[in-house]
């Protein structure tokens, strides 16, 4: 009868925590908040480039792109470059061009090993010469180009450029920018037949209503 009682109580046992185990909830993962963002709109004479700006991830970078807008410097500039590397990659350069009149001071280098940005398609970045020598010329790429972003395992200057958003509407006006024809001439030699022959003019960039 003992024997009896036990293995009852046994299964009553078993059947409890079988119980417990079906109606426990399931886990559930905590909601992922994108990154906070600004939207600018860049119209050009070829149509308008709509950004997303990451003014959380990349502040620094973000936050003198927007100088530039809230300022209207950009107004009346150009896209006047086009790098070409085949097969639909390259990217698209604009801004004041060195316009010392349109400069602001140069920023603090922002790489993507701290902002956990990359170089994908449709990602604007800030155009640079050394590292902290950034201000109002900024590029954008079609196709990903990885060797743009930082990488502390390769010789010499290996910060990368700053991405600081990416495109959300309008990549098809970023690659007939860059189907743009181009000049044999440019003011360095890195460049040369890369300058757009006929600029593409910047109207106005106004950050999204």
């Amino acid at each position: 009868m003992a024997f009896r009682s036990s293995f009852a109580a046994i299964a009553l046992c078993i059947a409890t925590v079988a119980s417990a185990q079906e109606v426990a909830p399931t886990p559930v993962p905590a909601p992922v908040v994108p990154a906070a963002t600004t939207t600018v709109v860049i119209t050009t004479s070829a149509g308008p480039i709509t950004l997303a700006l990451e003014k959380e991830r990349a502040p620094k970078t973000t936050a003198n792109f927007l100088r530039y807008v809230d300022q209207k410097r950009l107004d009346g500039m150009t896209f006047y470059r086009a790098m070409k590397l085949g097969n639909g990659i390259g990217l698209v350069q604009g801004g004041i061009n060195g316009n010392p009149k349109r400069a602001l001071p140069p920023i603090a280098h922002e790489p993507t090993t701290v902002t956990g940005l990359k170089h994908e398609d449709g990602t604007i970045s800030l155009a640079r010469l050394a590292p902290g020598t950034g201000r109002g010329d900024f590029f954008i790429t079609v196709g990903a180009i990885p060797y743009l972003d930082a990488d502390p395992a390769r010789a010499g200057d290996n910060v990368g450029y700053a991405a600081f958003g990416h495109v959300t509407e309008g990549m098809d006006v970023v690659r007939q920018i860059l189907e743009s024809p181009t000049s044999p001439n440019a003011p360095v030699a890195a460049m040369k037949g890369q300058m757009i022959a006929a600029p593409i003019r910047i109207l106005t960039v106004r950050r999204a209503k």
